[in-house]
Parts: structure tokens; C-alpha cells; sequence
């Protein structure tokens, strides 16, 4: 079973469609012991990195969070998801993330012609050997919706990159923590494989 934090951030039910139409089980949820016991989880999101914070935080979801990370399971953020994964944002400053990943989330710059947010498809550079991207060639197109970017301090987690003015990293791996800075559940028949290989992703 596939577990999908229910924290008030929206998408959930774009996950979960995109999940049912690749043949797996899946629940939204914010019970702590559905999330613990599930097989893969999700951490959605858009909106703001304080808020979706003051949210998990509300729930006592970040401690299942950091607990679940511990378990050896895959965990894929998507899109603030991701965001939540590291210390913290430029966009709400003095609020902790999850810290269970190490990196700078900065600002897009603002720069003639670059409408931010950056919203619609790009391509991205893989690299590093992502096993989100097992089977595909490189320049895969995906749906971006966003106006923060990760800079990750670990060059050999980042496992995707995006060029929108500046380099994005797109999509991260480190054991057995994956993100991606775009929508899977959004990038048509490339999103539906990076979910397959996600959730075919065992224990370690």
C-alpha cells in the first residue's frame, strides 16, 4: 500500500489518480500508523513552505515523516514536497524544514522575458543514475509549477536538472529518499513511469 500525506496542502487527488491509473493501491491519510505501515509514501504539496510546515507540524506529521525515513521504505516528495524535505526557504525564513536533506531553497531571479512562477514543461538533464529515471532517455519533458528552486549541497544526490535562468535541481535521491521538484502526477506518460519505477523501488 501506497500512503499519500493528507496535510492540507492540495494535489492529493491528482497523486492518487496517477497512482490508480498505474494499477496501485493507494490512501490518503494522516494517521500515523497507516503511513508507518505503508510500503512507499508520498509527500505532496503546493502553497507555501511556512504554511505546509505549521501544517505537518500541526498533525505531528513531521515526526512520522523523519521515523518513516528511518524505516529502509522509499518516501518521494513532489514539488513542496520536496522543499520540506531540506532545512529551510528563502520563502518563509525562519522556519525549519524537515532537515532530512541538506541544500539551499532560493528564489527564482527575476530576469526579462522569465515569467515566475515557472509554470508549464521543461526538459531535464538526468545524471547520476536516478533509478526515478530507470529506462528513459535523457531530456524527458515534465510539468513545473514553482517560484523556489533547490540548490542541494551534495552534487551526487541530484539526479535531474531543469535550465529556467538559472540550473534547477529537479529531482533528488539519497537511499532511500526521493523528490522531484516537478509533477509526476502532471507529466503525462513520462510522470507515470518515474511514479512505476517509485513504487517498485523495495525496502533496503
Amino acid at each position: 500500500m501506497i500512503a499519500i500525506i493528507d496535510y492540507g496542502a492540495g494535489n492529493l487527488k491528482s497523486v492518487e489518480k496517477a497512482l490508480l491509473a498505474i494499477g496501485k493501491e493507494c490512501v490518503i491519510t494522516r494517521n500515523e500508523k497507516e503511513i508507518l505501515q505503508a510500503d512507499h509514501v508520498i509527500l505532496p504539496g503546493v502553497g507555501a513552505f511556512g504554511d505546509a510546515m505549521n501544517h505537518l507540524k500541526q498533525y505531528d506529521l513531521d515526526k512520522v515523516i523523519r521515523e518513516y525515513a528511518q524505516t529502509g521504505n522509499p518516501f518521494l516528495g513532489i514539488c513542496l514536497g520536496l522543499q520540506l524535505l531540506f532545512e529551510g526557504s528563502d520563502e518563509s525564513e525562519g522556519v525549519e524544514g524537515l532537515g532530512l536533506l541538506k541544500g539551499e531553497v532560493v528564489r527564482i531571479p527575476a530576469e526579462p522575458g522569465l515569467k515566475i512562477p515557472h509554470i508549464g514543461w521543461n526538459s531535464l538533464h538526468l545524471q547520476n543514475n536516478g533509478r526515478l529515471f530507470a529506462g528513459m532517455q535523457d531530456e524527458p519533458y515534465v510539468y513545473f509549477v514553482h517560484s523556489y528552486y533547490l540548490k542541494a549541497k551534495e552534487p551526487q544526490i541530484v539526479k535531474a536538472t531543469a535550465e529556467y535562468g538559472v540550473t534547477i535541481h529537479a529531482s533528488v535521491e539519497k537511499n532511500q529518499i526521493f523528490a522531484c521538484q516537478f509533477h509526476p502526477e502532471k507529466s503525462g506518460a513520462i510522470g507515470l513511469q518515474i511514479l512505476r519505477n517509485f513504487t517498485e523501488i523495495t525496502n533496503q
